[in-house]
């Protein structure tokens, strides 16, 4: 099949809509809330040219039902007034944890690139338009005009491998008896197990399915085995239903359960499997410390029932919810699960944010993430509040975001407002698209330096070094500021790429969640498939903890 070859189609989802009228969010539990946001930049016109690459294997379900997600095609849900994020000068923390705060921050980093000012990469604007052309051949390879069955991005459609909707086939086993309210409870308990194992899986992994005998990878493998464990009911404590996962079953639940579930073993070995089961252990953890969004049982699913009875939540012919609300929960009631060596001001953490030298350095700037940088710090040094030299992502946050609304949009019919203030996820098949298409270029001594790293890793893993590629570990400057530049590409690209399908898209406009799920996510990968054929990795490795990327 040629990189512009058609794929079987996914399904027209429907979908309803109704009215929604500004509302404030004072009344939420949470801590945090956000801003609106959106990207102003210009297409400065379409490239023609053409980059082949050769095809991955493709994650679009072919079959519809009642997993299958919406489209953001659906009738438009009026925009509200989002409460702005918390005045950093006051409450950094609550600031920098806000949504609100990642596309405000990474657009520094993002202008920088503009003006060829990285610290750690030489930037080559000239061949964003590669970018463009590539990432929109691929979704006209992959979807007819006008595009409308793109889903946005989410966990569903890794379940969704070869063309297989297993999300859909699970619903449809549970007994008349359980209605749709439990069934969104299990998917929900579902996705966010599954998000959270979702970090890079390693080059030697892989899981062979006990339903088909049939051999996967990386993000899919992980959700197949994610399922498949869930099934079996490794997440629950419930002998009355094992179709769940609960505060009890997590926190006893051991290294050596979770390698056994994903296959890991001598000549298997998934990277980071420790840091993952330790995940899990401080999610069951934070279940349990937090029973007003998930119960006395400690589900996650049932957050649920806290998002139909918050009193921001609209209802008339649909349901109306804030998009705040959902990121509330995820932000206060998971905030337990970060490992402590993350970066926080005064004994908070703050989760996946780190120190990055692009930003505005105060005089004594931190210079590690592995500590607290500023215990009892408020203060200014060369007008540069502390605060301002932390980039923060929260990409795991995201990626539950994106994914756990797509249950409640397909089972409950619930519609999110303000969803266009997630934005691009900032990890390796993202950000390296912009690598291996010569727009981000890593400058010499980092190259040198990432060299040595992966040279230190092989020798300390055993690994052979069949495609050698700098590696670096997740809170390096390189890193961060490569994730930083990401988020403002994405953007940027969403923008050029409906300029150019703009004949075809017959006046519809792609969201930036179909672009990350059509476009950018899967070029990356086709482009290091291509780029690294034997190892199929991205252009930067990282030295993952299996809590980041």
């Amino acid at each position: 099949m040629g990189l512009f070859s058609r794929r079987g189609r996914t399904p027209k989802p429907v979908g309803g809509d109704g009215p929604m009228p500004a509302q404030s969010l004072n009344s939420s539990k949470s801590k945090t809330s956000l801003n609106s946001g959106s990207s102003s930049i210009k297409s400065p016109g379409f490239s023609s040219n053409r980059i082949m690459n050769r095809t991955s294997a493709g994650t679009t379900s072919t079959t519809g039902g009642p997993g299958t997600p919406p489209t953001p095609f659906s009738p438009a849900i009026p925009r509200i007034d989002m409460p702005k994020p918390p005045d950093p000068q006051l409450d950094p923390v609550g600031y920098l944890r806000s949504l609100g705060a990642v596309r405000a921050r990474s657009k520094i980093v993002t202008d920088k690139a503009l003006r060829n000012e990285l610290n750690h990469f030489d930037v080559d604007m000239s061949k964003f338009g590669d970018v463009v052309s590539f990432v929109a051949n691929i979704i006209k390879r992959d979807y007819d005009a006008p595009f409308t069955t793109i889903p946005p991005h989410g966990r569903h459609q890794h379940f969704a491998v070869g063309g297989r909707d297993r999300v859909a086939h699970l619903l449809s086993t549970f007994p008349a008896d359980v209605d749709n309210t439990e069934k969104c409870r299990r998917m929900i308990d579902l996705f966010l197990v599954s998000v959270l194992l979702d970090a890079g899986a390693g080059t030697k992994w892989s899981y062979k399915s006990g339903d088909n005998g049939r051999i996967y990878r990386r993000s899919e493998g992980i959700a197949v085995a994610s399922l498949e464990m869930f099934k079996t009911g490794m997440f629950s404590s419930d002998s009355n239903n094992k179709f769940q996962v609960d505060k009890d079953a997590l926190k006893n639940l051991m290294v050596e359960q979770l390698a056994q579930g994903l296959q890991s073993g001598p000549g298997n070995e998934m990277a980071g499997l420790e840091g993952r089961a330790q995940l899990l252990i401080r999610l069951g953890q934070a279940l349990e410390g937090n029973k007003d969004y998930f119960g006395d049982n400690g589900r996650p699913g049932n957050m649920l029932d806290h998002i139909l009875d918050h009193p921001a939540v609209q209802v008339s012919s649909v349901m109306i919810v804030p998009l705040p609300v959902l990121w509330n929960i995820l932000m206060n009631g998971l905030a337990p699960i970060w490992p402590p060596s993350r970066t926080a001001i005064n004994g908070v953490s703050l989760g996946d944010a780190w120190p990055c030298s692009s930003m505005p350095q105060p005089a004594q700037s931190p210079s590690s993430p592995t500590f607290s940088p500023f215990p009892n710090t408020t203060g200014q040094s060369n007008g540069v509040a502390p605060w301002e030299s932390i980039l923060p992502f929260h990409k795991l946050t995201q990626w539950l975001t994106y994914s756990l609304m797509q249950p409640m949009q397909s089972i409950m019919k619930i519609h999110f407002a303000g969803q266009e203030l997630l934005t691009g996820l900032p990890e390796y098949r993202n950000g390296g698209l912009f690598i291996d298409m010569g727009v981000l270029n890593l400058k010499p001594a980092d190259m040198e330096r990432g060299l040595a790293h992966y040279e230190e890793y092989c020798q300390r893993s055993g690994t052979k070094a069949n495609e050698v590629a700098p590696m670096f570990d997740p809170g390096d400057d390189v890193v961060v500021e490569w994730r930083g530049v990401t988020v403002g590409f994405l953007d940027r690209l969403r923008v050029e790429v409906n300029e150019a399908l703009r004949n075809e898209l017959a006046g519809n406009e792609l969201s930036l969640a179909q672009v990350l799920e059509a476009g950018s996510w899967k070029g990356g990968r086709e482009i290091a498939e291509v780029s690294r054929p034997n190892t199929k990795e991205p252009p930067i490795l990282i030295d993952s903890d299996g809590t980041v990327f």
